[in-house]
Order: structure tokens, then sequence, then C-alpha cells
């Protein structure tokens, strides 16, 4: 993992890694692919990185992540209120990214969630799948595609990922 000169610690995290969720698109394939995570805050603060699990990477490139509010009864994305951009490389399978962000405030009980994307790429990103008696209680995964920018959303699947504040 890669360290920051800002200080920081993690408010979530969900760790498991047993499946993948792929973003951008194969050369034959023309479909870019999406995927996002939402989180209720379980507290108050600055945060000021995302990190998530990279499981492979087929072809390097340039990755986007964008933190929205979100709301979970209507399922849908407010505007940004943070993003950043990171260029993943080859080597950059099997560990954690790390995605620095402007400090943002989040509140206390409130629904974010971010989205990746990118447009030259094709990355593996690391998911779990929880068993059909126990969802993941804190978010929901999603998935969305050129075909379907609305996307899907599971509360059986998470991303791997870390919030953390300053």
């Amino acid at each position: 993992m890669k360290t920051s000169a800002r200080s920081s610690h993690a408010i979530l995290s969900q760790t498991q890694n047993n499946t993948t969720l792929w973003i951008g698109h194969l050369k034959t394939d023309p479909t870019d692919h999406f995927a996002g995570q939402t989180f209720t805050c379980p507290s108050e603060g600055l945060l000021n990185n995302i990190q998530v699990f990279s499981a492979s990477v087929t072809n390097p490139g340039e990755v986007s992540l964008t933190l929205h509010e979100f709301d979970p009864v209507a399922k849908t994305w407010g505007p940004a209120i943070g993003n950043s951009r990171l260029q993943i490389k080859t080597g950059d399978e099997a560990r954690w990214v790390r995605f620095e962000l402007e400090p943002v405030y989040l509140k206390k009980d409130e629904t974010y969630g971010f989205r990746l994307y990118t447009n030259d790429a094709f990355i593996g990103l690391g998911e779990a799948a929880s068993g059909a008696k126990k969802p993941f209680a804190f978010g929901l995964a999603w998935n969305g595609d050129t075909n379907n920018q609305r996307g899907n959303f599971f509360n059986y699947f998470s991303l791997a990922f870390k919030v953390e504040c300053a």
C-alpha cells in the first residue's frame, strides 16, 4: 500500500476479496464497464482517500474515481463532490491502490458512493460475494456500462475498499 504525507485512518473498510469485477473494455469490445460502491458513513470526518483492491491489470491505464452523495431509496447518484485520477500500471495487480482526494467533509449516517471508470484500461477490481443469508449492510455494489449507465445495485456483493479520513 502506498503511504501518504497526509495522516489518515480508515472509517470503513471491506477487505474481503473472493471474486473480480472488471472496469474498462477489452480491445475487441467497445462497451465500457464501470464499477462503484455505496456506503453509509459510520462517523463524520474529512475524507482524504479511497483505496480499492486491484486484483488484475490486463491493460494498464488511467482510472478515474468520483465521489458522490447517494440517495439509497431512489438509488440515484448526486453530483460529484470529489474526484481523483490514478495511473494503474501492470505491477499494480494484487495490491491496494490509493485515490487521493482533496478533503471532503462526510456526515455521520449519510450515504455516499464512489464510481470508477477508465477509457483506456482493463482492470479487475477485488470484490466480495456474500452468502445468501448475509448481505452487506453498509451499502451496495454497483456496476454499469455504456449500454446501461443507470447500472445495477447489489447488496450481496461489495467492492474491496477502504474509506479513510484525516
